[in-house]
């Protein structure tokens, strides 16, 4: 999201994109996981909300947005909007007023988000200010739960001179201050790449807090831990409407349950994750055990350094792909190995490893069992998949969204 004019201290929404390469020679890119916003030929268009039906589109904006068209903004398509009201305890935007209101008038359901500076104060005074500048939710069918923006620091340290449990901590006191005095749980504004480098991966709030997630990169998926749904998705820092776009997951009535009170979005529909250089985690050691299965002299350690990366790139030419060096659908269409019980090596460690992370109760020890083909079948089953214990391309794209 947006900062105050000066934009001091934090990544706006285009300077998510803007800082990415910087962040990546730091040896953090995941903060910036998928908001790349550069298209390249392993990549697919946006899929929209998990639901089959016309998404619902809205905006976020700010100070940086002065003057909205709101009436035009709703013809357009726009059905929500979130509008920045604050930042740390000493920032009110000067056009929250208006931009709330105007969007009330229009007809678009909206409500205000709240800038986090953890460097500034606690969670809990910045809760209270939020709530007494703007940020208060009521049941009227019209207004949206406030909104935390936490995202990377633009200068300096990313996660904002905070240790991870130090972070984590502050963002509990954020969510519990506005949910004792609302009623409702915030919603929490993240990447999934930034939530695993500032809060460790910390899975607690996604029991209570709806997510928005920013993924420019045209999934919403991967989602920050303890999340295994997303409520909104920011998709583009410009587009048909002012600010940034963005789409709720649901249906127009879902919209309106949503600002009511508690709405469990569905699930967003399986697909192929993109993986590059710089990022961290399970899929990118799924990534370096099917490279291995091919041939490849990789150690899978979850890291996606510059020998993933000249992997991978072996790896597409081979398979005449475009060699990029990134893992996004084609190349892991080609990477993924049909296996079943009685086979053994790295392909299997891939399947173990992810059915683990899915909560099977299974060993990573690259021999395809009878425990683990129980795995798969009860896996396939609760995604609504053939239950036959093969691990195909269909099984595979699921374990690894």
């Amino acid at each position: 999201m947006t900062y105050p004019h000066t934009r001091s201290g934090a990544v706006g929404r285009a300077g998510w994109q803007v800082r990415a390469a910087a962040v990546l020679a730091a040896g953090l890119a995941t903060l910036c996981t998928g908001v790349h916003g550069v298209a390249h030929a392993d990549t697919t268009a946006p899929t929209g909300a998990a639901r089959s039906t016309a998404p619902v589109r809205g905006l976020d904006v700010s100070g940086n947005n002065p003057h909205v068209d709101w009436k035009a903004t709703a013809a357009k398509g726009a059905a929500f909007a979130y509008v920045k009201a604050t930042e740390g305890v000493s920032y009110t935007s000067s056009y929250f007023a208006q931009q709330y209101n105007g969007a009330a008038g229009a007809g678009l359901i909206r409500g205000a988000y709240h800038f986090a500076r953890p460097d500034a104060s606690g969670g809990r005074a910045q809760a209270d200010y939020f709530l007494a500048h703007g940020g208060t939710w009521k049941r009227d069918g019209k207004t949206l739960p406030g909104a935390l923006d936490i995202e990377a620091k633009a200068h300096g340290d990313p996660c904002w001179g905070l240790s991870r449990s130090a972070m984590t901590n502050w963002i509990g006191a954020f969510v519990n201050e506005y949910h004792a005095r609302t009623g409702r749980h915030p919603v929490i504004y993240t990447a999934a790449g930034w939530w695993a480098a500032c809060t460790g991966n910390y899975r607690g709030f996604g029991r209570t807090d709806p997510l928005w997630i920013v993924n420019q990169s045209g999934t919403p998926t991967p989602l920050p831990a303890g999340w295994n749904t997303y409520t909104l998705w920011q998709t583009a820092a410009s587009g048909a409407f002012p600010g940034d776009q963005d789409v709720f997951n649901g249906t127009l009535k879902d919209l309106k349950t949503f600002a009511l009170g508690d709405y469990t979005p569905p699930p967003p529909a399986p697909s192929w994750p993109v993986a590059q250089q710089g990022q961290a985690g399970r899929q990118v050691t799924t990534v370096q055990y099917l490279l291995a299965a091919h041939g490849a002299p990789i150690t899978a350690d979850g890291r996606f350094g510059a020998g993933t990366r000249d992997a991978v790139i072996t790896f597409q030419r081979a398979q005449g792909l475009t060699p990029d060096g990134i893992v996004g659908p084609n190349t892991w269409q080609h990477l993924v190995v049909t296996v079943q019980q009685g086979d053994t090596g790295a392909a299997v460690r891939a399947v173990q490893d992810e059915l683990k992370a899915h909560g099977a109760a299974v060993t990573v020890d690259g021999r395809f069992g009878s425990g683990t083909r129980d795995a798969v079948i009860t896996f396939q089953k609760f995604r609504g998949l053939t239950p036959d214990g093969t691990v195909g391309p269909n099984t595979w794209m699921n374990l690894v969204s």
